[in-house]
C-alpha cells in the first residue's frame, strides 16, 4: 500500500485558518486546539511553529494587519483618479466579510478588539492607515474635511452589520455616499 504522506503544515496554514475560525466563531477559536481540529492536525504542529498561544495571536495580528492594508491597496491599483480609487475603496471595505480573505475577518476582529489589547491597538493602526488614505484621496478632489473621510471610513466599515449578504447592496449605497460626499465640493 502506498500512502500519500501528509502535507506539512506551516506558520501560514495556521494563520489562514485562524482567519476562518475567527470569523466563523470568533477569537475563542483562536487556541492550539479548536485551530489543529481544523486543520486535521496535533496542537504538537501547532507549538512547532509557536511558541504559545500569545505568541500565535501577535503573528495572526501582524498578518491579519498586513493583509488588510494590503487588500485594499491591491484592489485599488487598477483604478486610476481619486474619485475612482475613493469609491472602490469604500466598496472593498464595505464587501470586505463577503470576500473573504483578511477582510472577511474584519467584523469579528472588530468584535475580539473590545477585550484584547493586542487585537485594539492592530484595529487603531488599520484605522489610521485607511483614514489618511481616505483623506489623501478626498485632498486630491478639493475635499480638506477630515469628518468627511471618518463618515465614509465608518459607514463602509459598518455596511457589512447590516446584512453580509447584501455586499453588491453595501458596494452600490457606499458608491453613493462618496458621491454625495463629492457633490459637496
Amino acid at each position: 500500500m502506498n500512502a500519500t504522506p501528509a502535507r506539512r503544515l506551516g506558520p501560514q496554514d495556521w494563520l489562514r485558518a485562524g482567519r476562518a475560525a475567527l470569523a466563523e466563531a470568533g477569537p475563542e477559536a483562536l487556541k492550539a486546539e479548536p485551530l489543529a481540529r481544523r486543520l486535521g492536525a496535533t496542537k504538537g504542529s501547532f507549538y512547532w511553529h509557536f511558541r504559545d498561544v500569545p505568541a500565535y495571536h501577535a503573528a495572526f495580528l501582524a498578518d491579519w494587519e498586513t493583509r488588510a492594508l494590503d487588500d485594499v491597496r491591491g484592489e485599488l491599483t487598477g483604478e486610476s483618479g481619486a474619485v475612482a480609487r475613493l469609491r472602490r475603496m469604500a466598496q472593498v471595505i464595505a464587501s470586505g466579510p463577503a470576500t473573504g480573505g483578511a477582510l472577511g475577518a474584519e467584523p469579528a476582529l472588530r468584535a475580539w478588539a473590545r477585550g484584547h489589547d493586542g487585537a485594539r491597538a492592530t484595529l487603531a493602526r488599520v484605522d489610521a492607515a485607511r483614514l489618511a488614505e481616505f483623506q489623501g484621496l478626498l485632498s486630491e478632489v478639493g475635499i480638506e474635511n477630515p469628518e468627511m473621510a471618518r463618515i465614509i471610513y465608518g459607514a463602509a466599515i459598518g455596511m457589512p452589520a447590516l446584512d453580509t449578504t447584501q455586499a453588491r447592496d453595501d458596494a452600490q449605497a457606499l458608491g453613493t455616499l462618496v458621491d454625495l460626499v463629492l457633490a459637496l465640493r
